[in-house]
């Protein structure tokens, strides 16, 4: 299920690359800001309940009210039914309705750190006990994440992650 400010951002993308297509030019700030409000919506998607999640997700949303004006702008000089085919796509995301399917990434690799945390990741070359993994995670007061047998994800502050994951060093050697 897609969230509305998802959808909101996806039919904003794609009438970006619609008016780019037709030669019109960007306001400079806006494409960078749009990756900054996918970030936002991902890392929100990733934990709801988080307070400064909730709260990044509300300025995301305004700016994207910005950027819809500023864009809507630019579509008029294309006409009024072209103005027209977009506002009706954006009132079906209002209506909670989904307009566009988000791709799905393939990319594992990319990891949305909880606010304020650094992350670490493992890709060891066989499983090994998580026991072992979750002993040096609590003494170093990391939290830990299993993506699957072999990749480990650690969160926490920096020179705790660097400690732990020095102390997992010896887990990359194992055959």
């Amino acid at each position: 299920m897609s969230l509305p400010s998802e959808q909101n951002w996806l039919v904003l993308h794609h009438l970006i690359t619609d008016l780019n297509k037709k030669g019109y030019e960007m306001p400079g700030g806006i494409n960078p800001e749009m990756g900054l409000i996918r970030s936002t919506i991902s890392s929100y998607k990733r934990d709801p309940s988080h307070p400064d999640l909730i709260n990044g997700l509300a300025k995301a949303e305004m700016s994207l009210n910005t950027i819809q004006g500023t864009l809507l702008t630019i579509a008029e000089q294309e006409g009024e039914d072209y103005v027209d085919e977009w506002l009706e796509l954006l009132k079906k995301v209002m209506r909670g309705e989904e307009v566009f399917e988000f791709p799905k990434s393939r990319s594992t690799f990319l990891v949305n750190t909880p606010p304020g945390l650094t992350t670490g990741r493992i890709n060891l070359k066989v499983p090994l006990a998580e026991e072992r993994v979750q002993e040096i995670a609590e003494w170093n007061g990391l939290i830990i994440e299993f993506d699957d047998d072999v990749t480990i994800e650690l969160h926490g502050d920096k020179p705790d992650l660097q400690v732990g994951l020095k102390e997992m060093g010896s887990f990359f050697l194992e055959e």
